[in-house]
């Protein structure tokens, strides 16, 4: 679908108005007060992750109504400028008054609408000079103004729908277009944490329905004061977000507790930022767990498909009288450092400082801090307990057992079995990533490989190399803690024989401070319950949590893990 492209302003068909509620991407706003009674947020507007423009947008509520204005641009492919908007309301968001001065490509137009009971009667100028054209509409009395394609409207739409109960239809009108209905969806709640405070939001669903036109399914967020902070349309690649919920520092609390510490972890040359999680009553020094997240730009809760893996882990170990500590990897969330010259041997020294860190607390048990890791985690918390005799134990959740290497071709090679690829395609994409894979383990080759320079620009990354070479064989000889392997019987990502071979290695040892293994039927990569294990039904999983059999297994072990109190 193509967002507004080549259409003049205030003159959409009624798919365009799906279009806007479905592609618009809102950024972030910072809220500040703009003057008594008046709050004002400015938006980043993006499409498909590119950003497209910004727009101010002041609300002021008062004894007569509420007053949405807005000023800002969109660029290319929309080419729109916004003078001033303006929509007025009663107090019981009735509408009243809509006008806007806007420009198109360069061509100036206005718009004026006047409602009155059930009718809105439009006034619009397409360029100075010119005469107007009118029209008058029929409309709900509660409609709300929706005009493609400005985000200040979806001030009301916010505040309407954070206060109505799901199945509510809320009524919408686009000037001189047509009117339209939203169906609002289940409230979640969201605690949103930022640099200045924590934002107690609501996500809500909204369902744009448009005659001739597919729903378009959204998701509005709105703040403690039914101001918008968020406008997603995923199908679209839209989303619209306020300046602070967008800022680098902020991150969504998907699982915290009432005693939770944020804490700063001195790194090399920068500091991650961490949350402590500990009992509730706790006294005295506490044996504790850090938690090392898997690839990726993973954040402290490790969220995943919407599911906060380290945040209930966290919160399981906790209650169970541990202090734990999860934090941000480097360049992601409230952390610093950068990401593109690191390896896994940066990652695991980023967890070493963390075990420092926490080995400096009066609060903390120095002689009872395990390192517990999750998929590639497993692999850093390998490579932490190697050098760090201050670390009592070692749990490996979901851990590669091979080089990366192979687990890398094993899982190009599902990816092909699972797309039913023709035997001499699949043969040859198997080729080609070998080849590829020796390139970058050696530096040689590339010349005789002919793939687009992206492919080679993301192969060629330090930490691709460094994952390809890894081995745990040559790790596991100089890790003497005892050790804990738990993996799930669903596992497509890294397949439960990888435990066997983990457990192979660590029986091995000629310091061996004992293995124990468990496997967990019914769970997969992301140690929740599934049907298939495989990695496109995470999404389809819904509000899914980590198998009590995980995080029991941990408990247990833990308690008796490392030398007693």
């Amino acid at each position: 679908m193509v967002l507004w492209k080549n259409v003049p302003v205030f003159d959409c068909t009624r798919a365009s108005v799906v279009a806007l509620a479905a592609a618009l991407i809102i950024g972030p706003i910072s809220g500040r007060a703009a003057a008594q009674g008046a709050a004002e947020s400015n938006f980043n507007i993006y499409i498909r992750s590119t950003q497209v423009g910004t727009e101010s947008v002041t609300v002021v509520r008062g004894p007569d109504g509420i007053t949405i204005t807005s000023n800002g641009r969109l660029g290319a492919p929309i080419n729109v400028v916004t003078r001033q908007l303006k929509a007025r309301y009663d107090a019981s968001w009735k509408p009243l008054e809509l006008t806007i001065d806007a420009s198109f490509s360069g061509q100036d137009s206005t718009l004026k609408a006047q409602v009155s009971g059930t009718a809105a009667t439009v006034e619009v100028t397409a360029a100075p000079g010119a005469a107007a054209a009118t029209r008058t509409d029929t409309i709900d009395p509660q409609a709300l103004f929706l005009p493609t394609p400005f985000i200040a409207p979806y001030e009301a739409v916010a505040a309407r729908a954070a206060s109505a109960p799901a199945g509510t239809t809320l009524f919408l009108y686009q000037p001189g277009q047509g009117s339209f209905t939203g169906i609002v969806g289940n409230a979640v709640p969201e605690r949103i944490q930022t640099v200045d405070r924590v934002i107690n939001a609501t996500r809500i669903a909204v369902t744009f329905q448009v005659a001739g036109a597919p729903p378009a399914e959204t998701e509005v967020w709105a703040d403690e004061n039914g101001r918008l902070l968020r406008l997603r349309v995923p199908a679209q690649g839209l989303e619209v977000a306020r300046a602070d919920m967008a800022a680098v520092s902020t991150r969504r609390l998907t699982m915290s507790r009432p005693n939770d510490e944020t804490v700063r972890i001195d790194a090399n040359g920068f500091s991650l930022a961490g949350t402590l999680s500990k009992p509730e009553g706790a006294t005295g020094a506490l044996p504790a767990v850090i938690l090392i997240s898997g690839s990726g730009p993973n954040d402290r809760d490790e969220t995943v498909a919407g599911i906060p893996i380290f945040g209930q882990i966290a919160d399981a170990l906790a209650k169970a009288g541990f202090a734990v500590l999860r934090y941000d990897k480097r360049g992601v969330g409230q952390s610093g450092g950068r990401v593109e010259a690191a390896t896994m041997t940066d990652y695991a020294d980023d967890a070493r400082a963390a075990v420092r860190m926490l080995s400096s607390r009066k609060d903390i048990d120095r002689r009872r801090i395990a390192i517990v890791g999750h998929s590639e985690g497993g692999s850093l918390a390998l490579l932490v307990a190697a050098k760090e005799q201050r670390i009592a134990g070692v749990a490996l959740l979901a851990t590669v057992g091979t080089t990366g290497a192979d687990l890398n071709m094993y899982q190009v090679t599902r990816a092909l079995d699972r797309a039913n690829r023709p035997a001499a395609e699949r043969q040859t994409t198997l080729d080609l990533q070998r080849r590829i894979q020796e390139a970058v383990l050696t530096g040689k080759g590339w010349e005789t490989i002919q793939v687009p320079p992206a492919v080679r620009h993301q192969a060629e990354t330090p930490w691709f190399q460094s994952f390809l070479a890894y081995d745990p064989a040559k790790i596991m000889k100089a890790v003497e803690q005892p050790i804990l392997i738990v993996q799930g019987a669903l596992d497509t990502q890294v397949p439960p024989d990888h435990a066997d071979k983990l457990e192979a290695l660590a029986r091995a040892r000629k310091k061996n401070g004992g293995v124990d293994v468990v496997k967990v039927a019914g769970v997969n990569h992301l140690l929740v319950p599934a049907k298939t294990g495989e990695v496109d039904e995470y999404d389809r999983l819904g509000n899914v949590s980590v198998s009590p059999e995980v995080t029991n297994a941990l408990t247990a072990w833990l308690t008796r893990t490392g030398p007693s109190k």
